[in-house]
């Protein structure tokens, strides 16, 4: 009976890892993104035991990645802060978006590079100190998050950034190539309830 316990564990362990090295390299991992293969105590057993045998690597409590080994750098790649900071917004249920310069270097508006990655969030107040970068988690209101995509809640994060008398025309070309049909679609009625000014622009980058 006992043997049949570890062989079923070892079994979870392995789809686990398929999963893992099948997904996108940047990817960041939290128990309950394997409740497709088998429970929650299970799941977390099992990324606790790849943890131990270095087969992934743990970032915080129960959030992991899988270091890939950049041939460039000669080093383990460190986790991107952004895929973390979704692993964390899944983990405790938040619904965030980025804002500040992270919003703005995510839409291609600003190549700053900054080691404080800034997000919104109906959660509470909180930031993670995580491997050489910092993650802030400031707390608003429903109405500004809430019914909207992540990609129309970040644009809208970035206009308020920018400010009224700041976005120039070569922001919003930027805004046109990088937004897909689909994503200036929702824009339009999503971004229905931000301020005017804010919508005008959306209007305006949203024209084909």
């Amino acid at each position: 009976m006992w043997e049949v316990f570890l062989l079923s564990e070892l079994n979870y362990t392995e789809q686990i890892m398929e999963k893992i090295y099948k997904a996108s390299r940047e990817d960041v991992f939290i128990a309950t993104d394997f409740l497709d293969i088998a429970d929650y105590h299970t799941v977390r057993q099992a990324l606790l035991r790849l943890s131990k045998y270095e087969k992934i690597q743990k970032i915080m409590n129960g959030i992991y990645y899988c270091p890939q080994y950049s041939k460039l750098l000669q080093e383990y790649e460190s986790p991107s802060p952004n895929k973390v900071a979704m692993a964390i917004a899944r983990k405790f249920n938040w619904t965030i978006a980025p804002s500040g310069n992270t919003a703005l270097n995510q839409l291609g508006l600003s190549t700053q590079v900054t080691a404080k990655w800034n997000y919104i969030s109906d959660g509470p107040y909180h930031t993670f100190k995580i491997d050489g970068f910092e993650l802030e988690f400031k707390h608003r209101n429903n109405k500004e998050i809430s019914g909207m995509s992540y990609k129309t809640a970040m644009v809208i994060q970035a206009f308020k950034t920018m400010g009224k008398d700041h976005i120039t025309e070569e922001a919003k070309i930027i805004l046109r190539k990088h937004l897909t049909s689909e994503e200036k679609e929702k824009l339009l009625q999503e971004g229905k309830q931000t301020t005017m000014w804010i919508y005008n622009v959306i209007k305006e980058i949203s024209e084909d």
